[in-house]
């Protein structure tokens, strides 16, 4: 028995021996495609795409398949599919070195699993904390504070413009008592905690370091993220208060406060989640969304702040959508162009400056109400995709957050989906376990090159504030989304349960968020308006006025600016001003954003 098997091996190897020999991959490939593949196809062609009732060939007669963002798949990739110059050092490189395609730690997932950062936020600060609590017990790493549309939009919970709002997306936070209430019992020295806010990012952020210096936390000791990224909301999410040029201002102002005072706590998340959401291509979230931290750095630096002071608290935060591959692909090469830019256009010297560290979540906008059980596969192809790509942390979505908020049995799933793929899936076990697939690796390549594609267009715009301001990034994420639309419709892309496979069914229990929120939270904003100390509440809203007019500077040695907004924040936010309050008072400054309409 052993000498056939012996001898089976060896024709075998003789058998690719005379395949191969002396032959080009693209010489190999050739043959291949006019001998075993022609003959293949006579038989039996390729499947239709989607609902196609025939299959629709390009110009090298393969059918058209396509990723989620449109881009075309080949049948077959080889070593052909790669530069003549490519190598494993040039193009890869080890774990931990430059230029970090296979990861920024040494020990991928070895040293240290990723966070398990669940996003949560409903009705009011009490009902939130419960939450919070059950998802620490349940395993959770760390906690993501979704934020209700009034609080988002910088407004009180009993501002007329918050009506039939409050509590319904995300928690109400109106003041300093309801962050108390947020993270009672909650130790803000050893839990991270990621916030997603943006145009009040810096009155949010006030009330978290007031309420951790109220716990008796060390802010050095402080750690985690806000969101904090303005340029997105203009781009796609259109959740901004006051123009760009003054809400650039109020970013820079906490880079340089949290440099100096927060050094473990990121100052921003810079986001290509909602960029995604809104229907962009995954290469298009990424190039802009790069794109959009190279217009911080280039605003920071004007301001004359040191980018190997600030640099390495910047993070970023990506969509895991559908498309396995393309996704893993993505998050490798956004480590890559983030390295070349840091090191090549802004000169970073150090090492963790020239890191890209990232947060992902898997695709809200890819779930679906239809079946709703569906997304839990869903969910666990994207967190896959992301934890391959390398992410440092992640959050899962629950399966009816298409219907509602999720309940708590639903988020339980979500995160029991990321603890089976990080102890049972083994995919932990070693670092960038695709590098090397010739597809992959094509795919990687893609998107770097179209990621620097779009920046020349960027740059030649004169950066991203004046191409928002020209509708460049909405108008190319308006046409992707329309393509995926059509491509729906038609049933060239096929969301299983929802324009086929489709089933009559019930509508599944959800959580409601009923008007008792609002009415509580206004109870609470009257009494507390009639226990503090008003005269000093203005008073510290008008010196915050005064400082947000002056011209910001740098500050100089290790001294913050004196116009920097922050620290007159924190005074307001100590004194019980609402988050209301203080956006009117900047409000009053800088005036309010309207987009133009572009055609």
């Amino acid at each position: 028995m052993a000498e056939l098997k012996d001898k089976k091996h060896k024709v075998a190897e003789h058998a690719v021996a005379e395949v191969s020999k002396d032959r080009h991959p693209a010489e190999s490939e050739k043959r291949w495609a006019e001998t075993t593949l022609a003959h293949t196809l006579e038989k039996a062609p390729e499947r239709p795409i989607g609902a196609a009732t025939g299959v629709n060939l390009d110009e090298h007669g393969e059918a058209r398949y396509t990723t989620i963002s449109g881009k075309p798949i080949r049948r077959l990739y080889t070593p052909a599919d790669l530069p003549e110059d490519w190598s494993y050092e040039k193009y890869l490189g080890y774990p931990g070195e430059p230029p970090f395609t296979r990861g920024i730690h040494a020990t991928g997932y070895r040293g240290k699993l990723w966070t398990m950062r669940q996003f949560s936020g409903f009705a009011s600060p009490e009902e939130t904390n419960e939450r919070y609590k059950f998802l620490l017990a349940q395993g959770g790493g760390g906690l993501s504070v979704a934020f209700d549309l009034p609080t988002l939009m910088g407004y009180d919970s009993d501002h007329a413009m918050s009506e039939g709002e409050v509590g319904k997306c995300g928690v109400a936070i109106d003041s300093l008592e309801d962050m108390e209430i947020l993270f009672n019992g909650i130790d803000l020295e050893k839990t991270t905690v990621s916030m997603t806010i943006n145009s009040p990012a810096s009155v949010l952020w006030a009330m978290y370091l007031v309420v951790a210096e109220k716990q008796g936390a060390n802010w050095k000791k402080v750690s985690g993220t806000i969101q904090n990224d303005i340029l997105k909301e203009y781009i796609a999410q259109k959740e901004y208060i006051y123009p760009p040029a003054p809400s650039m201002r109020l970013v820079i102002d906490t880079f340089e406060f949290g440099s100096l005072f927060t050094p473990r706590f990121n100052t921003i998340s810079i986001s290509g989640y909602h960029i995604r959401e809104a229907g962009s291509t995954s290469l298009q979230e990424l190039a802009f969304t790069v794109y959009d931290g190279v217009e911080y750095v280039e605003w920071a630096r004007r301001r004359g702040l040191d980018v190997d002071e600030f640099g390495p608290r910047l993070s970023f935060f990506f969509n895991s959508h559908n498309d396995f591959f393309e996704e893993i692909a993505k998050f490798r090469a956004a480590r890559k162009i983030w390295y070349r830019l840091m090191k090549d256009r802004f000169g970073a010297k150090e090492a963790r400056t020239r890191l890209m560290r990232f947060h992902t979540q898997t695709a809200g906008v890819s779930l679906t109400a239809q079946q709703p059980m569906n997304n839990i596969a869903r969910v666990a192809i994207q967190a896959l995709a992301a934890v391959m790509g390398g992410t440092q942390s992640l959050h899962t979505d629950s399966y009816d957050e298409a219907l509602a908020l999720p309940t708590a049995e639903a988020v339980q799933i979500a995160l029991r989906t990321q603890q089976i793929v990080a102890y049972e899936s083994g995919v932990a076990q070693t670092i960038d376990p695709l590098a090397g697939s010739y597809f992959v690796e094509r795919m990687t390549l893609d998107m770097e090159n179209g990621a620097f594609d779009y920046f020349d267009k960027l740059d030649a715009m004169g950066g991203m504030v004046k191409a928002i301001e020209k509708g460049y990034p909405q108008k190319e994420i308006a046409e992707a989304s329309y393509q995926f639309q059509r491509a729906t419709e038609a049933k060239e892309k096929i969301t299983v349960g929802s324009n086929d496979f489709v089933v009559e069914e019930q509508s599944p229990s959800i959580l409601y968020i009923d008007e008792t929120v609002a009415r509580h939270q206004s109870e609470k904003l009257k009494s507390l308006r009639g226990r503090r100390d008003n005269k000093e509440v203005r008073r510290r809203l008008d010196a915050l006025k005064k400082a947000a007019a002056q011209e910001p500077t740098a500050g100089t040695n290790g001294k913050i600016s004196p116009a920097n907004t922050m620290p007159f924040i924190i005074d307001a936010v100590r004194a019980y001003a609402t988050v209301g309050e203080i956006c009117s008072a900047l409000r009053e400054v800088y005036g309010t954003y309207e987009e133009n309409a572009f055609a």
